[in-house]
């Protein structure tokens, strides 16, 4: 074991080195905060305050849309309701809204307007079973009025039904009534031209002599067809034109032989 070493007496012993922590590299030493005076309050450093987050806008949902009537105001319902509750005793022209003397681009016409404002493919999306069915109808029927009012056949027959006695009978358009248009068609074709084959062709030759001018002729061929269909009514209005045409033409001829 090692002694320490002797001081002589009365010596001053050394002081002992002052104690250095060991440098570690890349870091600074730490240097002792100063200390408050006493009695000091200790100051607290200033900490910004932190604001509220901003409140998310919320947007409400859009309101519904009116899935009553699309497309329809508040007249055109009135009108819908008003023309549904009568359609069983109106006509075709007062579903249409026009006179019975429409011509046919006033037909056209008024069958585009309500095309507009109640074709069904418009209100396909609304809710209410009721109120299409009710479009429906008028639609239906407006759609009817148009097919019958725009043949002029047809329109003439029409108006002669719901003119007479049978009305609340022939407002509409059936079956029955398109077979009965086709037969007076018909009818009115054959006395136009004959029903009977050797009538029809007498009358062609009739018409043929009349328009070259040779009128003895054309009325000999009338008389030959009328002995095929004396009933023809058509043969008998030619008949009278041809001897009265005939008849003027002679008056000339003598009147030109005349001594002035």
């Amino acid at each position: 074991m090692s002694l320490p070493a002797l001081v002589p007496a009365g010596a001053t012993p050394p002081r002992p080195p002052p104690s250095v922590a060991p440098a570690v590299p890349g870091i600074a030493p730490l240097t002792p905060a100063p200390r408050a005076p006493s009695g000091a309050v200790p100051s607290i450093p200033s900490v910004a305050p932190v604001a509220p987050a901003a409140a998310t806008a919320v947007t409400p949902p859009p309101a519904p849309a009116a899935s009553t009537s699309p497309g329809l105001d508040i007249q055109q319902l009135a009108d819908l309701e008003s023309r549904c509750a009568k359609l069983d005793q109106i006509d075709y022209f007062e579903v249409l809204m026009l006179e019975r003397t429409a011509t046919p681009a006033d037909i056209k016409r008024a069958f585009y307007r309500e095309s507009r404002t109640y074709h069904p493919d418009r209100f396909f999306h609304m809710d209410s079973k009721e109120l299409k069915e009710r479009i429906n109808e008028l639609y239906k029927r407006v759609t009817e009025a148009y097919y019958v009012l725009r043949d002029d056949t047809k329109r003439k027959k029409y108006v002669v039904d719901v003119t007479g006695p049978e009305r609340a009978q022939k407002l509409r358009f059936t079956e029955a009534s398109e077979a009965e248009t086709k037969a007076a068609a018909k009818k009115e074709q054959e006395e136009q031209i004959g029903t009977h084959p050797k009538g029809r062709q007498f009358f062609q030759q009739a018409q043929k002599d009349a328009d070259a001018g040779n009128w003895s002729a054309a009325e000999r061929n009338l008389k030959m067809a009328l002995t095929y269909e004396p009933s023809n009514a058509r043969y008998k209005e030619r008949l009278a034109e041809v001897q009265k045409q005939s008849q003027d033409e002679s008056r000339d001829k003598g009147g030109s032989f005349k001594i002035r």
